[in-house]
């Protein structure tokens, strides 16, 4: 039931994005499968002198062997890479070595402590082991570290339900006759199921990546109009303003990309709210300290899907940063308002 972090590192104090590829794994087994970064030789031209993606697709191929050989040759000459380092720990957890795991994630978060990635492949890898405590501390110091990183909350949350499995196991252990405890017992047991498909667990695979926008409920006397003009000005209107909030989202990764702070920060409506109950200005002053000292930043934005409801709008899409330190990609939400002519950003996430 745990997430673990596949794809290539994000880099929080820069991108302010983190990166999930996210497929469900039970305590019992950790299942872990790279997916090529799009920020990282997607194209046929870059896979072919990336070796990054070449790590990718050996992985993917199966080749794991393979696959570690080429990331101790390239650590060899480049010890430090932090990606390379990752995907490295990725392998080893895939080939069952978790003590190497854990000891390559472990060296992670002491030479990159912004990084939230390696402290949550730590967790998962913890809980495999039962080792709880470790798997919370390590949960709550990624999401310390990047408070928007969606998968590690819920990570955490499975972390606590275990723990709270265990403490409602010791209490029956001491009183048999606990009429409290069995029932919350039984409820957890049911949520972590021996066969990993619990009911929630199929409900939460079973929801698509972009759910449409809810349709709204016809009024009871509809104004007099032609039918097919009615037929016809809703789908209109709607594709209207989806064209709206894609140039909004483009004009944004557009002003990120150029490092314009006053278009970048105006994409922001005035009740957007950081992630962590961070101020607003703080906010903004953090931004500012992570994206103008960078030398060159491109943000791209693919797989652009966008629901519209009133002046409501989601827009979900695989954004790919890139700057002079970084190559990173990841799942992006963002939440948007229609203020006067404008569609603003109130919330924005990172995750599947």
């Amino acid at each position: 039931m745990f997430h673990s972090t596949k794809s290539p590192l994000s880099q929080n104090h820069e991108a302010g994005l983190a990166i999930h590829g996210g497929v469900r794994a039970s305590l019992r087994q950790l299942a872990l499968i790279v997916a090529i970064s799009a920020a990282l030789g997607s194209t046929t031209a870059m896979a072919q002198a990336d070796p990054y993606a070449d790590v990718n697709r050996l992985v993917r191929a199966g080749q794991l062997n393979e696959a570690l050989a080429k990331t101790d040759q390239y650590l060899a000459t480049k010890p430090a890479d932090p990606q390379m380092r990752f995907l490295k720990g990725v392998i080893l957890t895939e080939t069952g070595k978790s003590s190497e795991a854990i000891a390559a994630f472990l060296s992670l978060t002491q030479d990159y402590p912004e990084l939230p990635e390696p402290y949550n492949n730590l967790a998962v890898l913890y809980a495999g082991q039962s080792q709880f405590d470790k798997a919370r501390a390590a949960l709550e110091m990624a999401i310390r570290t990047n408070p928007s990183y969606a998968t590690a909350h819920e990570n955490l949350g499975d972390v606590y339900a275990k723990l709270a499995s265990q403490a409602y196991s010791k209490a029956l252990q001491l009183d048999a006759g606990n009429t409290g405890a069995a029932p919350k017992l039984n409820l957890i047991r049911n949520l972590f199921s021996v066969d990993g498909r619990s009911a929630t667990a199929d409900k939460v695979a079973a929801a698509p990546a972009s759910p449409p926008a809810t349709q709204a409920a016809p009024p009871a006397v509809a104004p007099p109009q032609p039918p097919a003009a009615s037929a016809s000005a809703a789908p209109a209107a709607a594709g209207t303003e989806q064209n709206a909030v894609t140039s909004a989202v483009q004009n944004w990764a557009k002003a990120w990309s150029s490092k314009s702070m006053p278009d970048y920060l105006g994409a922001y409506a005035p009740s957007f709210t950081p992630a962590g109950g961070q101020a607003r200005s703080a906010w903004e002053a953090d931004r500012r300290a992570r994206i103008v000292p960078r030398q060159r930043i491109n943000v791209e934005v693919s797989d652009l899907d966008v629901a519209v409801e009133g002046d409501r709008a989601t827009a979900r899409f695989r954004q790919v940063y890139t700057s002079d330190t970084l190559n990173v990609t990841s799942l992006k939400t963002l939440d948007m308002v229609k203020s006067g002519n404008r569609w603003l950003i109130v919330k924005e996430s990172t995750g599947s």
